[in-house]
């Protein structure tokens, strides 16, 4: 029997040892569901608090319940120590993958934990790389810094790529149910990351190479991305002409084929759909090819909060009040409904917007209690908490914005007791009684 078929053997069963770099919204629930599945799993990150939080059985994501961390035991262990990946059989890469200021790939993440690998790395191991990213970075970013101690791919040590596909707060599908990709460098590479993720996931789809599989990724989100843009167009188009977009997409919807509803928002967020498309616009541009779908959808889609905020300076015009000074409830910063991820959220776009025109801006989120706790990229100066959602601060604010429609909101009661409503997410659809304060954005 080949080593191939012996890492495979032990892959596919419950002795094997697997190491998940990155414990955040991807790597912990990943980590959590093979240890579920009998695996012992050792978790790594740079972050000592969220390793001190695992270690005392609490949970830093809303999703995921201390009572998995706990029921874990021995089997799982997280660590800021990476020399333990010597005593993995596969290693999983679940690190960030953000643009820079200029809207280009930022992959600084992926090569530093390349390196780490590198320094650890032994025959007979596969490593996977989940992080999304553009097509051909798991050969030609993470192969060559692997590969630099001598071992080589498909003889001593194996290399895939697989796209994560969580999707924070979905009650339908989780980690195990939602069907995963898996690419490799080589053929055997592939097969390799098949028993792995075959061994605790219901259904693994083998593509050709890793190549595919990363381009899957981003058409996955690009098709999103695209579809948001367009009704998010088409919202602004239908306002002027005196048409309700949510019914109209309501009505479109009755089709039974050949329609997939789409909802227009205050912009994109999430850790994927604004970030991912520019991955492969990037990329084109070594090929001499413009993506002008994708950069246009781009354009409408981070236009969004800028438009939402003109929403809100008119809503205060119509009761004779400039923004300068007014008081902004906004309602929600999570990036989607009944989520604490704030990953790109267009509610932090949108106060910062609405500070920057002279608003004086306050917040309501069950799930964040705080901005000035929490690590924000491109805006480490706010300066705000949660406030307590009683009736006389909503009837305080000169506007409440709905910016996030968490189902925990009454909205019945934000409407009655609110001077003024900005509803970026139909989230008051259902309100029956004072509909005059209502603006759609």
């Amino acid at each position: 029997m080949s080593n191939g078929d012996d890492l495979k053997q032990r892959l596919a069963s419950d002795h094997a040892t697997v190491g998940v770099i990155g414990l955040g919204y991807v790597g912990l629930p990943l980590a959590l569901t093979m240890v579920e599945a009998g695996k012992r799993v050792i978790g790594l990150d740079v972050d000592a608090a969220k390793v001190e939080r695992l270690d005392q059985g609490q949970s830093y994501i809303r999703h995921i319940e201390p009572s998995r961390i706990v029921a874990a035991g021995k089997r799982f262990r997280a660590t800021t120590d990476f020399r333990a990946l010597t005593d993995c059989d596969a290693i999983i890469v679940c690190v960030p993958t953000p643009l820079t200021e200029g809207r280009e790939p930022d992959l600084s993440y992926v090569s530093r934990t390349a390196e780490t690998i590198a320094e650890h790395l032994r025959a007979g191991q596969l490593v996977v790389l989940e992080s999304t990213t553009y097509p051909g970075t798991t050969e030609e970013v993470m192969q060559p810094i692997l590969e630099r101690g001598g071992l080589r791919v498909g003889r001593d040590y194996h290399l895939a790529f697989s796209p994560e596909r969580e999707d924070p707060g979905n009650p339908r599908f989780n980690t195990k149910t939602i069907p995963k990709l898996v690419g490799g460098v080589t053929a055997q590479c592939g097969e390799l990351a098949r028993a792995l993720y075959g061994s605790f996931l219901e259904k693994v789809v083998v593509v050709s190479s890793a190549r595919v599989a990363e381009s899957a990724k981003l058409l996955e989100n690009i098709y999103r991305s695209i579809n948001i843009a367009l009704v998010n167009e088409l919202k602004m188009l239908f306002e002027r002409m005196g048409i309700d977009v949510w019914e109209v997409i309501e009505a479109a919807a009755t089709k039974p084929f050949g329609f997939t509803p789409f909802y227009p928002g205050p912009g994109l967020g999430g850790h994927c759909i604004p970030i991912d498309p520019f991955y492969l616009t990037w990329k084109a541009r070594h090929y001499d090819f413009s993506t002008r779908f994708i950069e246009l959808a781009g354009e409408v889609n981070t236009g969004m909060p800028y438009w939402v905020v003109d929403k809100v300076v008119d809503a205060l015009g119509e009761d004779g009040k400039p923004i300068k000074g007014a008081k902004v409830l906004v309602m929600g910063v999570a990036y989607k409904k009944d989520v604490d991820d704030l990953r790109e959220s267009p509610s932090l776009k949108v106060i910062e917007i609405l500070e920057s025109r002279g608003a004086k801006v306050s917040y309501n989120d069950p799930y964040v209690p705080s901005l000035r706790a929490r690590k924000l990229r491109h805006y480490e100066t706010f300066d705000l908490d949660s406030v307590d959602l009683e009736d006389r601060t909503i009837a305080e604010a000169d506007c409440v914005l709905i910016a996030t429609d968490h189902s925990a909101y009454d909205y019945d009661r934000i409407v009655r007791h609110a001077r003024r409503v900005v509803d970026t997410r139909n989230a008051t659809r259902s309100v029956r009684q004072s509909r005059n304060k209502i603006v759609k954005a």
